[in-house]
């Protein structure tokens, strides 16, 4: 897929959880909706591109919640 349109996905699950006024239930909520509804291979590519573009254009709360919760976005064997 696309990395911008990843990108642009990712931001707007951060404008929704923006709005949370708990800190920790955004990061959470963002993590858990790319979780359940993002397929693996999309997981993976947003990992990866975190990992090596430092996630440039993604918002700083979807950032803090993948580098906090990195392992509930991992495939499960």
């Amino acid at each position: 897929m696309d990395m911008q349109n990843l990108i642009h996905m990712a931001n707007k699950i951060g404008d929704f959880f923006e709005t949370v006024p708990d800190h920790e239930e955004s990061l959470l909520g963002i993590v858990g909706h790319i979780h359940n509804f993002w397929a693996p291979r999309m997981r993976a590519q947003l990992l990866e591109y975190v990992d090596s573009d430092n996630g440039a254009g993604i918002k700083p709360l979807v950032l803090e919640a993948i580098h906090a919760y990195r392992s509930n976005l991992l495939p499960r064997n």
